[in-house]
């Protein structure tokens, strides 16, 4: 896998992936794009996302919809690390067992997430989940 970060101008930088995407990256300005760190969050939880979703599929579940709140913790001092992350499940869909739910998010959690098994060696990483009713 490959990548490119281009500096724009002040603490703005283009990133593009090898696949063709761009994400622009803000070190001062959040109004322009997200943050180093902030990516990264939203790398894991769309990583555990698109997990639980696929195994809930194989699992032949009535998903109808998955969002991931994230929380974390940085330290407080540089390089201000992330200590901890939080990722509550919202899962939504018709009937759906807790057990493959809960299944579900413990795998991603601790076996098939790339993005949470490279944190998971440097901070405390938990989740939590609610199933609601399609």
């Amino acid at each position: 896998m490959k990548a490119k970060v281009t500096w724009l101008e002040e603490m703005r930088f283009e990133g593009l992936s090898e696949s063709g995407h761009k994400i622009t990256l803000d070190g001062t300005n959040p109004g322009q794009g997200p943050s180093p760190m902030e990516a990264v969050l939203l790398g894991a939880g769309g990583c555990s996302a698109i997990d639980v979703v696929s195994i809930l599929d194989k699992s032949r579940q009535q998903l109808t919809g998955c969002e991931v709140e994230l929380a974390a913790v940085r330290a407080e001092n540089p390089p201000r690390v992330f200590t901890s992350i939080n990722m509550h499940f919202i899962v939504t869909g018709h009937e759906l067992s807790e057990k493959h739910v809960a299944r579900a998010i413990s795998l991603s959690m601790d076996k098939y997430c790339s993005v949470m098994k490279m944190l998971d060696k440097a901070l405390d990483a938990s989740s939590s989940y609610e199933i609601r009713e399609a």
